[in-house]
């Protein structure tokens, strides 16, 4: 029995993405499962290493991009304890969920609870985990603070909107005007970049700053973020959209930069982010911290902000969407039904 999966044949644009047909399944080895993948996600980070942008990939091309998934346990190699055949799994992929089947280690998957909707709950493994140990985790953000989010109509952000509302945080939100309407109903005021300066109207609306800022954009981005903050504050760098898309920026000098700030007599702090950095220092963390997204996604406290559920095979086109920045939200793409 085969399988189709979308590659990456070389680095590049949308069109580098291609679906191929492999002859036979993928056979799981000792501590492995064979998981039929159900959903995965599209996001900036699978843009990145489709433009070879992504630090330290060694991966050789062809390969498969896929950044989450959400998938069902299909067979189950030899010694594997924790998990059955029909069970449903999590794992932050980074590269490979865009095929209708892999195999994974077993110590890297997190049991999906019954009743949760796949999509939404995808939805949780990168984007929602990324703003809620960006929040708790790195920044340790208390209760009733105030916090500028940028990219706050996509996937992190929206995430980081709900998130926040949880702990009464005063929440400003960066977005272009098509984007304001969500951000302001999901609890933050939306502030537009493309037409006011947000370091004046973040001193306008609060007198003297933030607590923390969470910039994926990079370039001067991260400087102008830098002056938001008030004495005290926390510039948490999580990407470098602006670098990888050839809009401003390097990634090398922005974490120079980074570091570099952190040694100013100016009473705040920078720091930077990576979800897959942070899980290979704390393995623990990760599969904690999606059960608990998992938990307040069952009681209906958060709810997952999907702008499209589209088919594998539009992977070229959900990448597109993506680089000009028209989702709100997360895309969903379905590679299989259960």
């Amino acid at each position: 029995m085969g399988y189709k999966r979308v590659v990456i044949i070389e680095f590049g644009g949308p069109e580098v993405l291609r679906m191929i047909e492999e002859a036979e399944l993928p056979e799981p080895k000792s501590g492995e499962v064979r998981v039929k993948v159900l959903v995965t996600g599209a996001a900036f980070m699978d843009v990145m290493i489709r433009k070879g942008k992504y630090p330290d990939m060694k991966e050789k091309l062809p390969f498969s991009p896929g950044y989450d998934m959400i998938g069902v346990v299909d067979k189950l190699g030899e010694g594997v304890i924790r998990f059955e055949v029909g069970q449903r799994v999590a794992d932050l992929t980074i590269i490979g969920a865009y095929s209708e089947y892999l195999c994974l280690p077993e110590s890297r998957l997190t049991p999906v609870p019954e009743g949760l909707d796949s999509a939404e709950a995808v939805s949780l493994v990168l984007s929602y985990v990324t703003a809620y140990q960006m929040l708790h985790r790195v920044a340790k953000v208390k209760r009733g603070q105030r916090i500028l989010i940028h990219g706050a109509g996509g996937a992190v952000g929206t995430a980081m909107i709900q998130l926040g509302k949880l702990l009464d945080l005063e929440m400003y939100g960066m977005a272009s005007k098509p984007k304001h309407e969500l951000i302001k109903r999901l609890g933050a005021t939306p502030i537009d970049y493309k037409s006011e300066d947000f370091v004046e109207r973040i001193y306008s609306l609060t007198g003297d700053g933030v607590d923390a800022v969470f910039d994926p954009i990079g370039g001067d981005n991260f400087k102008r973020s830098l002056r938001a903050l008030r004495r005290g504050g926390k510039l948490v760098a999580y990407g470098f959209y602006n670098a990888v898309l050839g809009k401003g920026g390097s990634i090398p000098l922005d974490f120079i930069r980074l570091k570099l700030w952190n040694i100013l007599p100016n009473g705040r702090s920078t720091t930077f982010y990576s979800i897959g950095a942070l899980r290979q220092k704390q393995p623990g963390w990760f599969s904690e911290d999606l059960a608990k997204l998992f938990d307040l996604l069952a009681q209906g406290k958060i709810k997952p902000v999907i702008a499209r559920r589209m088919p594998l095979a539009e992977a070229r086109r959900a990448h597109e969407l993506i680089e000009r920045g028209e989702v709100q939200g997360k895309i969903v793409l379905t590679v299989n039904e259960i």
